[in-house]
C-alpha cells in the first residue's frame, strides 16, 4: 500500500485494510419513511448535508430537511424500530431527559448530555431508553422536530441534594483521631 497526498494505491491481491473505527454504521430514516443503510464519519453533517457512505460505496449527500432520523445501530439486519421510544420509569443516567416530538407526531424520549460543547446547531445527539437494542444513539435534525421539551435534569452523585436539617460535611479540617 503506497499513499499518494490524500489518495492511497493498493496492490492487486493485498488486503484492503478494514474500515476506520471513525466510520459508524447508520441507518438513516427520511421523513417520507424511506430508509438506508451506510456509514458515516465523525464530522457527518457539512453545510446542512448528512454525507454517508452508503453499502455500495458511494458517498451520498442527504439534505437534513428530508431526515427524521440517523440511527447509530450495531448492524444492518435487524428492523429498525425502537422497541421503547419512552423511558417505563426515571432514568438513572446523568444529563438532560428529553421528549422529542415529531413534524409527522411520533414521541421519543432520551437523554442527551447536559454540555452545550456537545450540542452542534443542526441537530442532537441523543441515547435511546433502550440501550441493550440494536440501536445504540440516534441523531435527530432540527428540521424534523415540532418540539423538544426536557423533562428533567438528572445530576451526577456530586449535585444530589441534601435532607432536610442535613448539613454538608466540611472537608476543610482533616481529621487527626479517630475513635
Amino acid at each position: 500500500m503506497q499513499k499518494v497526498g490524500k489518495s492511497v494505491r493498493v496492490r492487486v491481491g493485498t488486503p484492503i485494510p478494514a474500515m476506520a473505527s471513525t466510520h459508524k454504521k447508520v441507518t438513516v430514516k427520511k421523513l417520507d419513511r424511506d430508509t438506508m443503510n451506510g456509514y458515516v464519519s465523525t464530522e457527518f453533517v457539512v453545510d446542512g448535508k448528512l454525507e454517508m457512505l452508503n453499502t455500495a460505496g458511494n458517498l451520498v449527500a442527504l439534505d437534513l430537511r428530508d431526515i427524521k432520523c440517523v440511527y447509530f445501530v450495531r448492524d444492518f439486519g435487524d428492523a429498525e424500530e425502537l422497541n421503547r421510544k419512552t423511558f417505563t420509569t426515571r432514568p438513572r443516567t446523568e444529563g438532560l431527559w428529553v421528549r422529542l416530538r415529531f413534524k409527522d407526531n411520533d414521541i421519543m424520549e432520551g437523554m442527551m448530555a447536559n454540555d452545550l460543547t456537545q450540542v452542534s446547531g443542526d441537530g442532537y445527539l441523543i441515547n435511546p431508553p433502550d440501550t441493550r437494542s440494536n440501536t445504540q444513539r440516534i441523531y435527530v435534525p432540527r428540521t424534523a422536530l415540532l418540539e423538544l421539551t426536557v423533562l428533567a435534569v438528572i445530576g451526577g452523585p456530586a449535585g444530589r441534594r441534601r435532607k432536610p436539617g442535613e448539613k454538608a460535611a466540611d472537608t476543610r479540617q482533616v481529621p487527626m483521631f479517630t475513635e
